[in-house]
C-alpha cells in the first residue's frame, strides 16, 4: 500500500509540530508525495506551517479531526510516535469521529486499529485501517545472503535515535536517482513504509527473525544498482535492539554516520555519553566486520543533523566535523546528499 498522488492526507499530530514526538509526521510533510490538506495540532492551530518547522509546505494547522474534515481528506494518518508506540486514550474518539465520516485510517502506532470493536462497527466496505508496525509474513532466520548481491548496500548509522537517519537515506535515494542510479530506499519503521509503501517494521518483528526479515527485503531488490537502508536506533543506545540486525541484514557494502551536532549524550540518559566519532566510526566498523565473519563495512561518510543551528553554525560544524574524521562530511536535508553519495561511489 502507498500513499500516492491522488491521496488527500490530513494528519493527526496533536503536540507533534513543536514537542519531541511529531517524527512521523513531520517526515510525511517532508518527503511524502501525497498531497496533505490538513495537520491537525491543537497547540499551534493557526500558525505557519512553515515558519513553525521550516518544511516548505503550506498545510493549514488545524485543532481538531472536525475541522480537518472540511478539507475533504480521504485518509487519517497517525503522526506522532510517544514512547511505546502506544494509541493515546484521548485519541480514539477522533478517530471514530474520521471513520464515521467515510475517512480511512493509517496507523503507525504498536497499538493495532483494526481489531478496535468500536472502529470495526463504523467502517464501510470503502473504507480500510492499515496497521503499518506489521511482522512481515514467511521470514526466516538470517544467513548472510545479502553478500552475494552485486549492489551497493549503504546503511544509514546512528550515535542515538531519532537524529536523521530516515532523512538521510531518502536524500541518498533521491541524489542516487539524479545520477540515473537504479536505486530503491528501503524502509525499516513505520514512517518510512508510509512514504515509499513498502518495507518493513523492524520494531515489530521478533528480535530472532529480524536480521532475516531485513534480508528478505534486501534480496527483493537485490537486482538495483545501489540500496539505501533506513537505519534504526543506536549501538550506543542502552534500550535499542534494531541496529545489529540491520547489520547482518543488509551486509552492508558502506556505512553513513549521522550524528546530532553538539549532542554529547543519549538523549533522555544523560549517564550514557556519546564518544567522538572516530572512535564511534571505529565501533561499528568493527561491529560491521564482526571478526572477519563479514565483509569489511567503511563508514566512508558524515551526516550531520544541524537543523537547530542557523547557517553560519551550520556550515562551521560541518568544516570541524570533516577536519576531525577525515570524512567527507554534510547535512543531507540542509545541502543534499551528493556529497555522500560520491563518497559511497569511490568506496566501490
Amino acid at each position: 500500500m502507498r500513499l500516492g498522488v491522488d491521496t488527500k492526507i490530513a494528519i493527526l499530530l496533536h503536540e507533534g509540530v513543536k514537542g519531541v514526538y511529531g517524527k512521523t509526521g513531520l517526515a510525511l510533510l517532508r518527503f511524502s508525495e501525497a498531497p496533505i490538506v490538513a495537520v491537525i495540532d491543537r497547540q499551534c492551530a493557526g500558525e505557519s506551517l512553515p515558519q513553525l518547522t521550516g518544511i516548505n509546505r503550506d498545510v493549514p494547522i488545524v485543532a481538531s479531526v472536525e475541522q480537518a474534515l472540511t478539507y475533504a481528506p480521504d485518509v487519517l494518518v497517525i503522526g506522532i510516535a510517544p514512547s511505546g508506540g502506544v494509541l493515546p486514550d484521548e485519541w480514539l474518539d477522533e478517530i471514530k469521529q474520521a471513520v464515521s465520516a467515510g475517512v480511512s485510517i493509517v496507523n503507525g502506532l504498536h497499538t493495532p486499529m483494526a481489531k478496535i470493536p468500536q472502529l470495526q462497527a463504523i467502517l464501510t466496505d470503502k473504507q480500510w485501517i492499515w496497521d503499518v508496525r506489521q511482522e512481515p509474513a514467511n521470514i526466516a532466520i538470517a544467513s548472510a545472503k545479502a553478500q552475494t548481491l552485486s549492489c551497493q548496500r549503504v546503511l544509514t548509522v546512528g550515535t542515538d535515535m531519532g537524529i536523521g537517519k530516515m532523512s538521510t537515506s531518502l536524500e541518498l535515494h533521491k541524489a542516487a536517482q539524479k545520477q540515473g542510479l537504479r536505486s530503491h530506499f528501503l524502509a525499516t519503521g513505520q514512517t518510512g513504509i508510509m512514504i515509499s509503501g513498502d518495507g518493513v517494521a523492524l520494531d515489530a518483528v521478533r528480535v530472532d527473525y529480524a536480521a532475516g526479515a531485513v534480508e528478505q527485503l534486501v534480496m527483493r531488490y537485490g537486482d538495483s544498482d545501489i540500496l539505501h537502508v533506513e537505519g534504526q536506533g543506536s549501538l550506543l543506545h542502552p534500550g535499542s535492539t534494531a541496529t545489529l540486525p540491520l547489520i547482518r541484514g543488509t551486509q552492508p557494502t558502506a556505512l553513513i554516520l549521522v550524528h546530532r551536532v553538539g549532542q554529547t549524550h543519549i538523549r533522555n540518559h544523560p549517564h550514557v555519553p556519546i564518544p567522538s566519532l572516530n572512535e564511534v566510526i571505529k565501533l561499528y566498523q568493527s561491529v560491521a566486520s564482526a571478526a572477519g565473519a563479514f565483509k569489511p563495512a567503511k563508514v566512508v561518510g558524515i551526516a550531520l543533523n544541524t537543523a537547530h543551528l542557523d547557517s553560519t553554525a551550520a556550515e562551521l560544524a560541518i568544516t570541524q566535523t570533516q577536519a576531525e574524521t577525515g570524512l567527507p562530511c554534510t547535512d543531507a536535508v540542509r545541502y543534499g546528499a551528493e556529497v555522500l553519495l560520491n563518497a559511497v561511489g569511490k568506496n566501490q
